[in-house]
């Protein structure tokens, strides 16, 4: 072995083995999972109001999560002086994804739920790889024996719809029903921007309803600094990010880009604020579809971000252990 002591056994390059997220062990047996942080994939993409192919955004994100699978002692980050994700201090699995019924919302719904709910009575935080934003609405339903939550949304689109000709359930509609939720404390809706998707009664209904909108400019205005000021402090956190709040210069793969998105450390640095001002208990990351990106960047960009932030929110619960 060298003096470094990790030259024994494979070097384990990202293009070898299993894609797992990161490599981590993958865990068959939902009622086995023993870990800080449980990732599933939710590879649903029928509440699309325009381009399909998130349900491929689970894959294509954990395919990219191998490039950061081989820092045999974690990530050492030398602006922070942190070592994330150490292995010999923390426990991540992947269960894989929850089981999709084609045209069947309601049970692929339900499938989700389920794995939410398995991985939170673990005593896991879920993380959750979409599968279009509507699989937000069974993860935020897993919640519901649970302490409350702030939810934290970074998206281009408020999704605050009510319904619309019959639909409840689809990628406009979670944020609303999320609203709606007694142990859901508020939102806060972050980097919407342009045309939405939501008309003007959306807007004032989710202000009415407890949520702070803030646009990109509104929050480079601000700073990461006076962005965090404006969401509630010590509370438990939801964090809920559409690929789509990131400029399609960046993050072309998905279905409904808009331009004029975050870069990548304007949201990670609001996100790492986050997990020092309370508790985050739960994330997904939704809308990467692969196919309109050949270049690979946005899964890319997806799972760089939750490792990330995976890796600062397991730093600050050992801090405050």
């Amino acid at each position: 072995m060298s003096k470094h002591g990790y030259e024994s056994g494979r070097l384990n390059l990202p293009f070898v083995g299993i894609c797992t997220f990161g490599k981590y062990p993958y865990v068959e047996d939902w009622d086995a999972i023993d870990a800080e942080v449980a990732v599933m994939g939710a590879p649903y993409d029928f509440g699309c109001q325009w381009r399909s192919g998130a349900r491929m955004g689970p894959r294509a994100i954990r395919e990219a999560s191998t490039l950061f699978s081989f820092g045999h002692a974690g990530a050492y980050d030398h602006e922070d002086d942190v070592t994330y994700l150490d292995p010999a201090k923390v426990t991540i699995v992947d269960i894989g994804d929850a089981d999709i019924v084609h045209t069947d919302t309601e049970q692929s719904h339900a499938n989700i739920e389920f794995g939410v709910r398995k991985i939170l009575k673990s005593g896991a935080i879920p993380v959750v790889m979409g599968g279009d934003h509507s699989i937000n609405i069974p993860c935020i339903n897993a919640f519901d024996d649970q302490e409350p939550i702030h939810v934290v949304q970074i998206d281009a689109h408020l999704d605050f719809v009510d319904e619309r000709h019959g639909v409840r359930f689809g990628h406009g509609n979670p944020m609303r029903r999320a609203a709606e939720k007694p142990y859901v404390t508020g939102l806060s809706q972050i980097g919407i921007r342009n045309v939405s998707s939501t008309a003007k009664d959306g807007y004032v209904d989710a202000r009415a309803m407890g949520s702070d909108i803030q646009s990109v400019r509104h929050m480079r205005e601000l700073g990461v600094d006076g962005m965090l000021a404006r969401i509630p402090d010590g509370a438990r956190y939801y964090v809920t990010i559409d690929i789509d709040a990131f400029d399609p210069s960046i993050a072309p793969g998905t279905g409904t880009p808009s331009h004029g998105g975050f870069l990548y450390y304007e949201v990670l640095e609001l996100l790492a604020g986050l997990t020092k001002r309370g508790s985050v208990v739960g994330i997904d990351l939704v809308e990467v579809a692969p196919d309109y990106d050949q270049s690979g960047s946005t899964s890319t960009l997806a799972a760089q971000l939750l490792m990330n932030l995976i890796g600062r929110v397991l730093h600050e619960k050992e801090v405050g252990a």
